[in-house]
């Protein structure tokens, strides 16, 4: 009986030392770094490049122009918004509520449903690890950017032209602290399930997160993978290129000046890794993908099986970490949309090629097909054609629309992270649907027709343009210049088709039912 006693001492010994270690090398410091204030690293290289939140801009402060606003009367960007071209009414005009996505007051009782729930959780969660908090619960406010920005989506567009709304959201995502980090809904749903033998890897590479504001407004956060002045190596496959931040970042600017305004509000930001992911996620496999490596520089990495691995992570300086930030789009719940297939979608193998790779007679099989002879959608993936040609992004293999809309509505355009990626080569084919179906719109030719001329040359716009960035310069020059050359390669584009069908059958004024497309004819132009 001794014996025993003193093996149940012994055992409470070592489970009481266990205990102890536990508490000092791991609760321990999670619970400091809970109560610890934020603050920037003292001494960091990049901290004067980092965001402040100061009421008054300082005089070095980007410049910001608006659709139709006052500015520089030197300015190209703000001639070029003043032109008749984006001020004249849009069409067909918008009539009422039903022609807006949201409805107001629908919108704000489920975000405020959404709002008390997180504080339920954050409550719950504080409670489990005996955590006490000077911070106070997050609150709903209607004048919160994002929530101005999901109520003003209507079927123009993701925004209006001379809406201030949009450079207010630019800011709140540049400058508003993070309360949360996790994965996108993807990655979580690829975490453990991830196929080795996949040519197309669906993650891990670009690595992207679900970043939440102190005004519960959400970005999602794409950092950064490659140097500026890095061209994509010429060996490598579309499928399997890194996406780049500011290519996110250039896409949103080059949207916004060809009008189409289809691409979420992005801007690029400096995210301290450690205080505004890894000490405010509550996801334990993201917490435990960061590590610090041996130049002693915070990283973390995607967790796949395929990709969990450090050569794969992407690094701080040694805790600010470029990258860019898109605004959400409403929930699914809220506004329900739509994911379709290009029907110009490429193979994404490594010998396969699609039926329009080589079939002439392609565009006329597709407009046989509901709803692209009897409505705007083949016009708009024309419009995202030549969107997806000036950036060279080969990589759209889907696109979404908002439900609501209906068969005319525009497409959003996403994902557009694999542009920007050689300067030196144009990809024709990304054209195809223009020079297949030989149709434009009329108000996108008259845009890319002004961005043409030396004036508003497309090149000086987006330099100007994208001064507006915290991360400015966000594209090099090659790059810019790429711009005006392809763009007179969309011209040429139009024109042949306009020498071989006419102006009448080539430009369209209305939707495709209206101008009396022939299947039976194929362009042959390239």
């Amino acid at each position: 009986m001794p014996g025993l006693r003193r093996d149940r001492l012994l055992t409470l010994l070592l489970l009481g030392a266990l205990l102890a270690a536990d508490l000092y090398f791991h609760l321990g410091p999670r619970v400091r770094r809970r109560l610890q204030p934020r603050e920037r690293p003292l001494g960091c290289p990049c901290a004067r490049r980092a965001a402040s939140p100061a009421p008054a801009p300082a005089p070095s402060a980007p410049r910001r122009v608006e659709p139709g606003g006052g500015g520089d009367p030197g300015s190209k960007l703000q001639a070029l918004f003043a032109h008749p071209l984006y001020n004249q009414p849009e069409e067909p005009p918008l009539l009422g509520p039903e022609d807006s996505l949201l409805a107001g007051p629908e919108a704000l009782r489920y975000y405020r449903r959404k709002v008390a729930r997180w504080n339920r959780r954050q409550r719950m969660y504080k409670e489990q690890l005996n955590l006490t908090s000077p911070e106070p619960p997050v609150q709903l406010h209607q004048e919160a950017s994002w929530v101005q920005f999901h109520l003003g989506i209507n079927r123009h567009g993701l925004y209006p032209r001379s809406s201030p709304i949009v450079s207010k959201l630019l800011q709140d995502m540049r400058d508003f602290p993070t309360i949360s980090a996790d994965y996108s809904q993807d990655e979580k749903a690829l975490l453990g399930a991830c196929d080795c033998s996949q040519i197309v890897k669906p993650s891990g590479v670009h690595l992207k997160l679900v970043l939440r504001f102190s005004d519960f407004g959400k970005a999602m956060f794409k950092p950064m993978r490659q140097q500026r002045d890095e061209e994509t190596p010429e060996d490598f496959f579309y499928f399997i290129d890194f996406q780049r931040h500011n290519a996110e970042i250039a896409a949103f600017h080059l949207d916004r000046i060809l009008d189409f305004r289809r691409v979420p509000p992005t801007v690029g930001r400096l995210v301290n890794i450690t205080k505004e992911i890894l000490e405010v996620t509550r996801n334990e496999i993201l917490q435990s993908v960061f590590f610090v490596s041996p130049a002693s520089n915070v990283c973390f990495f995607a967790k796949c099986p395929y990709m969990c691995k450090t050569e794969y992570a992407v690094c701080g300086n040694p805790h600010l970490l470029e990258g860019s930030l898109s605004a959400f789009l409403p929930s699914l719940n809220l506004a329900p949309r739509l994911s379709v297939p290009n029907p110009w979608i490429r193979s994404y193998s490594l010998a396969g090629r699609e039926e329009w790779e080589v079939n002439p007679l392609y565009c006329a099989a597709v407009k046989q097909l509901y709803p692209h002879g009897s409505s705007d959608r083949l016009l708009n993936i024309i419009d995202m054609a030549i969107f997806d040609f000036l950036t060279g992004n080969m990589d759209r293999h889907h696109y979404e629309m908002f439900t609501r809309f209906g068969d005319d509505g525009f497409l959003i355009h996403l994902d557009n992270a694999r542009g920007f990626g050689r300067h030196s080569h144009d990809e024709v084919s990304i054209l195809a649907p223009l020079f297949q179906c030989c149709r434009i719109k009329r108000k996108t030719l008259l845009h890319l027709q002004l961005l043409a001329q030396a004036e508003y040359r497309l090149s000086d716009v987006m330099r100007e343009s994208l001064l507006e960035d915290q991360l400015s310069p966000v594209l090099t020059e090659p790059h810019l210049l790429a711009l005006d050359r392809r763009l007179q390669t969309v011209l040429r584009t139009v024109q042949d088709c306009i020498e071989a069908h006419g102006e009448q059958s080539v430009v369209a004024d209305g939707p495709v039912g209206q101008w009396a497309p022939d299947s039976s004819r194929a362009n042959t132009t390239s």
